[in-house]
């Protein structure tokens, strides 16, 4: 999804009103997006801060969104694979 255009299109009121945390804690495969930064003013960062600031999300939370991305990406297992090692890496040293 991404939040910050969701707003702006008025999909949602407030980004307090976002479902993009029930659909996390529901499973789904649910990523964070930017929707062309220049006109929506946000790019990936500032919809992941968006999100963080306004629910209230563990830090686990908030990486699995990004391990949904590299789960849901086009590209080959071994890369995927890859980028979750460097993912984990992170996330043991921030978290």
């Amino acid at each position: 999804v991404c939040p910050l255009s969701n707003v702006k299109l008025k999909v949602f009121e407030d980004m307090k009103l976002h479902n993009v945390v029930d659909l996390l804690k529901k499973k789904l495969c649910v990523t964070i997006n930017s929707d062309d930064p220049a006109y929506f003013g946000g790019y990936m960062t500032d919809n992941f801060l968006a999100v963080a600031q306004n629910h209230s999300l563990t830090d686990k939370e908030l990486v699995q969104f990004t391990q949904n991305a590299i789960e849901a990406s086009f590209t080959s297992n071994n890369e995927k694979h890859h980028m979750q090692r460097i993912l984990d890496q992170f996330s043991s040293r921030s978290i």
